[in-house]
């Protein structure tokens, strides 16, 4: 039964610490103005490989 226990408790640990993860990404992403956003678009679509069309 102990067992359980500490496997439940490491379970929501481990939730809680994910949602945290989360949402402090999502404040990060939150303060980027548009111009920023795009700015990142136009870089990562500079370091794609090209198609193979």
């Amino acid at each position: 039964m102990k067992l359980w226990k500490v496997l439940g408790l490491a379970g929501l640990a481990g939730v809680a610490a994910s949602g945290a993860i989360i949402a402090r990404d999502q404040r990060q992403r939150a303060q980027l103005t548009p111009e920023q956003v795009r700015d990142k678009l136009h870089e990562r679509l500079a370091q794609s490989p090209p198609d193979p069309d």
